[in-house]
């Protein structure tokens, strides 16, 4: 990197290296042959001139600016490098964010560190800039020291990978990624799920759809990325709340039509009481009560949903709704495809 070769002096770019190896400053002063103290005094300027916060990011960007390569050196030989038959962390961001390696729960750090994990993760292998962590964990309150690489240090310690070869979090030349193929990530899992509902949906295949939305919606554990700060954790949150709910409705829809009413009204209600103002939720849990034969618990989910629309957003039922409480109160009869007229992704 130009910043370390012009910035920093010949030995303190030994010093730096050295630091990035895992030396301690005695083991540095012996290598390079030079008093104890005057190692510190070098590695607090190298700090101050490359704007780094503490001895871990000076690792890190040891390897990232590539003074050290990674499988040099002489502490490679404590490295673990990633198992090849499989990935061998899980990630779950559907709920409170947790990982396991080999089914060992990890130590993730505080909330702020754990949102670096989060966005690396929602990344999908995708290289997330130190902009992007930083406007996701942090939004207008971006720190004042260079934080980021000191938070990928010591995730990558708690991903039991280390820095050097296999490392499960990659530093590439715009930012980082999660090593493809090393970590499982639930939301990831889910995505695969819904995309293969959206064949068997194609196919009219009920029994099929009904199966997969249940393992999509069993990765569920709550509310997603509960408790963590920054901005990209709230719109992602909004986001996957949303993605269950629309499974959820695809379900009771296809449950609708393959006869089994109980099921679909026992989660429906469910559903609505968890947002009691959402009106695709609320026309088809009535509709679903019409076609039992339960016209008056039908219409009282109607005047519910009415009441809150009118007390929280001061808004009156939509074209939709009404348009269900009209067709209950007339007694049409309402089919399996009326059922579904509001269950969209």
């Amino acid at each position: 990197m130009p910043t370390t070769a012009t910035t920093l002096r010949q030995q303190e770019r030994r010093v730096l290296h050295a630091v990035g190896c895992g030396l301690r400053d005695d083991e540095i002063a012996a290598d390079l042959a030079i008093p104890e103290d005057a190692v510190a005094g070098h590695l607090a300027r190298i700090l101050a001139k490359l704007g780094l916060r503490d001895r871990a990011a000076a690792i890190v960007h040891a390897f990232d600016c590539g003074l050290v390569v990674p499988g040099s050196g002489p502490r490679t030989q404590e490295v673990s490098p990633v198992p090849k038959t499989g990935p061998s962390v899980r990630i779950s961001l559907l709920g409170p964010l947790q990982a396991w390696q080999d089914g060992r729960p990890l130590n993730l750090g505080h909330l702020r560190q754990q949102s670096v994990l989060a966005a690396l993760a929602l990344g999908a292998g995708r290289t997330v800039s130190r902009q992007e962590l930083l406007d996701g964990v942090w939004g207008m309150e971006s720190p004042l020291t260079n934080v980021v690489p000191v938070y990928i240090y010591r995730l990558r310690k708690a991903l039991r990978t280390g820095d050097g070869p296999g490392s499960l979090i990659e530093h590439a030349r715009c930012g980082y990624r999660l090593a493809p193929g090393a970590v499982e990530v639930d939301v990831a899992r889910m995505e695969r799920l819904l995309t293969d509902v959206g064949r068997a949906d194609r196919a009219g295949e009920g029994t099929e759809v009904v199966r997969l939305c249940s393992q999509a919606l069993d990765l569920f554990r709550g509310e997603p990325l509960a408790g963590l700060p920054g901005p990209l954790a709230e719109v992602e949150r909004l986001r996957l709340t949303e993605r269950r709910v629309a499974v959820m409705q695809r379900k009771a829809q296809w449950q609708l039509r393959l006869g089994r009413h109980f099921e679909a009204i026992a989660e429906l209600f469910a559903l609505s009481a968890a947002h009691p103002l959402n009106e695709p939720v609320a026309a088809t849990l009535m509709r679903a009560l019409h076609r039992s034969g339960r016209q008056t618990e039908a219409l009282t989910v109607f005047d519910q949903a009415r009441r809150r629309l009118a007390e929280d957003l001061g808004v009156p039922p939509s074209r939709m709704l009404r348009q269900t409480y009209e067709m209950i109160l007339r007694g049409d009869h309402l089919s399996a495809a009326d059922c579904s007229a509001a269950d969209r992704w």
